[in-house]
């Protein structure tokens, strides 16, 4: 037994290859893209998780439209965004909010709820709110790097497959975090679409 607490980003990397594995089989020949989505309990940054999904090629050919291709491609908002199984502080995964909520809280991060009509409880509910998102954040674009890194994602799936990192509170952020996920020839397409988007200046 160690001394050393075990670590969250430690917990999601472990389960996080038990959920690959768990992908029927007859869907990883049609999975382009793996998608971490990001959500939180009721909007609580003291409770966030991620949905360990992905897309499919037949998802993509009932999204398309001549138009635009590559919006079904590549906008989440047309993937597949249910049925997933879920990693961190939620009844879904136990091991995961037990050791999230004692890491965080180490870290000093973790807070009470305050007396609302506190201002000063207020400011550093949203202050550590803040550090509480860039700790998950962090954890799962590492998450991401190390399921490429250790080959797993190439071994479960007989192929790289690129990771879609996004947060549905945060638009835009998805751009940033997906390629610090991936390596840089996984997502080019995904990127160049990206670009796309962005309004002419």
């Amino acid at each position: 037994m160690t001394d050393q607490p075990e670590t969250f980003l430690n917990h999601l990397r472990t389960a996080a290859v038990g959920v690959l594995e768990r992908i029927p089989e007859e869907l990883k020949a049609e999975i382009y893209t793996l998608a971490f989505n990001i959500w939180r309990v009721d909007y609580d940054d003291r409770h966030p998780y991620v949905d360990i999904g992905y897309n499919t090629e037949s998802q993509y050919e009932r999204e398309r439209r001549p138009e635009d291709p590559g919006e079904a491609r590549w906008n989440y908002a047309c993937w597949i965004l249910e049925g997933f199984e879920k990693l961190g502080n939620v009844p879904e995964d136990p091991v995961g909010g037990r050791v999230h909520e004692a890491e965080v809280r180490r870290l000093g991060a973790w807070f009470d709820s305050g007396n609302e009509e506190d201002e000063k409880d207020e400011g550093e509910i949203d202050a550590k709110s803040d550090l509480l998102r860039l700790h998950f954040y962090d954890a799962v674009i590492d998450l991401a790097r190390h399921l490429h890194a250790d080959g797993v994602i190439e071994k479960t799936f007989g192929r790289p497959l690129p990771v879609v990192v996004f947060d549905m509170d945060c638009p835009g952020w998805e751009l940033h975090a997906t390629e610090a996920a991936n390596p840089p020839e996984l997502i080019q397409e995904f990127m160049a679409w990206q670009q796309d988007q962005l309004p002419d200046s």
